[in-house]
């Protein structure tokens, strides 16, 4: 899933907290889909709109002061809220603000269910 799009209060600097910005998400998911791709059955695989919802919350949700803190909090939910073995997330900050010209900052994880925290 990529290009997710959100208006989130995430940053150290106050104006950030204040103001606010677009920030961007980019999800990839590991799991085992042969079943659903032999059954075509929706029940045995992972709900694309459900993990929207997640990522939407937590970038929507209680401000961070890293995006490093984002993608950990996205990542720990996506494992412990979906039968998956891994996550890679990728959260960009389009408008940081740093001096100079840039598409993004952005920061990218990648996690296990063994890793998996309790959610931040």
């Amino acid at each position: 899933m990529c290009g997710m799009s959100f208006y989130g209060y995430h940053g150290v600097l106050p104006q950030e907290r204040d103001l606010g910005q677009v920030f961007e998400v980019d999800v990839e998911l590991y799991l085992d889909l042969r079943a659903a791709g032999e059954s075509d059955d929706p029940e045995m695989t992972v709900s694309y709109a459900d993990v929207y919802e997640v990522v939407r919350r937590v970038v929507t949700g209680r401000p961070h002061n890293l995006i490093e803190a984002v993608a950990e909090t996205i990542a720990t939910r996506l494992l412990n809220g979906f039968p998956m073995q891994e996550v890679l997330v990728r959260v960009k900050k389009p408008a940081a603000p740093v001096p100079g010209h840039f598409k993004h900052m952005s920061v990218e994880i990648r996690r296990n269910a063994e890793q998996a925290g309790d959610g931040l």
